[in-house]
């Protein structure tokens, strides 16, 4: 089986202070619509954040909320806290800020990860997406000794396990829209996303 893991820290500095998580998106709030699309294939999902009261109201109560065990370390000790109390050893990890996310793709990725070996992650366009990968639970401790150097990139782990990339073009060939990497990163982008979103979808 899998876990989910979202990874829902982070200032929000370009947002005006809005929790994107929690922003409308097709109709419900965005970490809403990403556990409903992460249950067809999880079935634990991890929500990691700094703000735990905020996400109470509004997710569902088999949703587990969690902070980060060691503080200010970026998206690379909230995934240090997800790996250390997620039940399975395999974690499909994600970014709260990503609308599109793919459990078609999760799928793909976590059948190669079975082949033996710590992580998959997509490799879209030349460009690594580690923040939609799927990592084995112990490489918690391959995370450690990085938070202790102050690091806090999740791409910084890559250089310390084994791991593998899926490219967009196998992806896309099986049915997968590349879509799923994109991220919010300004209200610009929220409302450019927005627009290509219809209620449901």
């Amino acid at each position: 089986m899998l876990t989910g893991v979202i990874l829902a820290g982070g200032a929000n500095r370009r947002m005006n202070g809005e929790l994107k998580a929690l922003l409308p998106f097709g109709g419900q709030p965005l970490i809403v619509r990403q556990v409903d699309r992460m249950k067809i294939l999880c079935d634990e999902i991890i929500v990691v954040t700094n703000d735990p009261k905020s996400y109470l109201p509004i997710l569902d109560r088999s949703v587990r909320i969690i902070t980060d065990f060691h503080t200010g370390y970026g998206p690379l000790g909230g995934m240090h806290a997800g790996l250390s109390l997620a039940k399975h050893s395999s974690v499909w990890v994600v970014g709260c800020d990503m609308p599109f996310i793919s459990y078609k793709a999760a799928e793909l990725l976590w059948n190669r990860k079975r082949e033996g070996i710590e992580a998959v992650v997509p490799l879209v366009s030349g460009k690594l997406v580690p923040l939609h990968g799927i990592f084995d639970r112990e490489c918690k401790t391959k995370i450690l000794p990085l938070l202790g150097k102050g690091e806090t990139r999740i791409s910084a782990l890559l250089e310390h396990i084994f791991w593998s990339e899926l490219e967009g073009e196998y992806l896309q060939k099986n049915g997968v829209d590349l879509k799923f990497i994109s991220s919010i990163k300004t209200m610009e982008d929220y409302e450019a996303f927005q627009h290509t979103v219809k209620p449901g979808m």
